[in-house]
């Protein structure tokens, strides 16, 4: 299901109402909710008709100012914002730089093997988990996932996901959001976009967040679950991006201290350590099955 900027403005002018931009709401009854689009061009200080081939795809070299002035006129996030610029100029986002696209994840697999006392995945912009290291195992099971390994996949067509997550609903809120925000940054990958059609195809949840248009990044949060042996866990999380490698990230999930989460991993990383090497997987895994991703 491919990302489009006229998609993207309509479900932002959508949410508006006039009144909340000073604007009246006018005597005759509005066939859509939220803004017009005249009334976007209005005060983005822009022509209707301009407005309306933006919103069409038809301006190609649209100016930095004029993007600037409708992210203000609807009240866009600094991500919103970004995400408008990528769609208005797909040529800027569709590849990653060379040298970034030819750095190997081997170093970045090292570096996550050697935190060896909290959770931690290797991920990238897709949401599929390249990597785990003992800890994330025992807490979710990553080998245990039907393969490819990707979060979303797994939030939304696997059960076990709903029972695992306390707060479902915002995690699949967010998940939607942020691969939505990846369409804009990799347009023309072909696996993100097979990835959404069939998240779109086979879950109904999916598509209806999908159809709000929202984007966004969780770069730290908390995450809330419920495994199912060791029971209630918390997790402050922390989204580490890789500079060389920009459609990477080091997620990192750290119990408070003196917490029962704490003690909790800590029983399950000493099981982890008493537990021969298994031929063929990457890690041990703790008793039970989960998922993972961001709460």
């Amino acid at each position: 299901m491919e990302a489009t900027i006229g998609e993207f403005l309509r479900t932002r002018r959508e949410r508006i109402q006039p009144g909340a931009v000073g604007l009246p709401a006018g005597v005759t009854r509005r066939r859509v909710p939220g803004l017009r689009r005249e009334e976007v061009a209005l005060l983005a200080g822009v022509s209707p008709d301009y407005y309306t081939r933006l919103e069409q795809g038809r301006t190609a070299h649209v100016s930095d100012r004029i993007l600037h002035a409708v992210a203000q006129a609807l009240g866009l996030s600094d991500v919103e914002t970004e995400h408008l610029r990528n769609l208005a100029r797909p040529a800027r986002a569709t590849t990653l730089p060379r040298t970034a696209a030819a750095m190997p994840d081997e170093p970045l697999v090292r570096l996550l093997r050697a935190i060896t006392d909290v959770p931690a995945l290797l991920m990238n912009d897709r949401l599929d988990i390249l990597a785990a290291n003992p800890a994330a195992e025992a807490v979710f099971d990553v080998d245990g996932m039907p393969r490819p390994r990707n979060t979303a996949r797994q939030l939304f067509l696997h059960p076990e996901a709903r029972s695992l997550y306390v707060n479902w609903d915002a995690v699949a809120a967010e998940t939607v959001a942020q691969l939505r925000l990846a369409t804009g940054r990799r347009p023309h990958d072909p696996r993100l976009a097979a990835l959404i059609g069939e998240l779109s195809i086979r879950s109904d949840p999916f598509r209806h967040l999908w159809a709000t248009g929202d984007v966004g990044e969780k770069r730290l949060g908390t995450a809330q679950l419920l495994h199912p042996v060791a029971g209630a866990l918390e997790f402050d999380y922390q989204v580490l991006t890789v500079p060389a490698r920009p459609d990477r990230s080091l997620i990192t999930y750290l119990p408070r201290p003196a917490t029962p989460t704490a003690e909790a991993l800590a029983v399950l990383l000493s099981w982890v350590a008493e537990q021969p090497s298994q031929p063929g997987r990457g890690s041990t895994t703790a008793p039970g099955r989960s998922s993972t991703g961001r709460g």
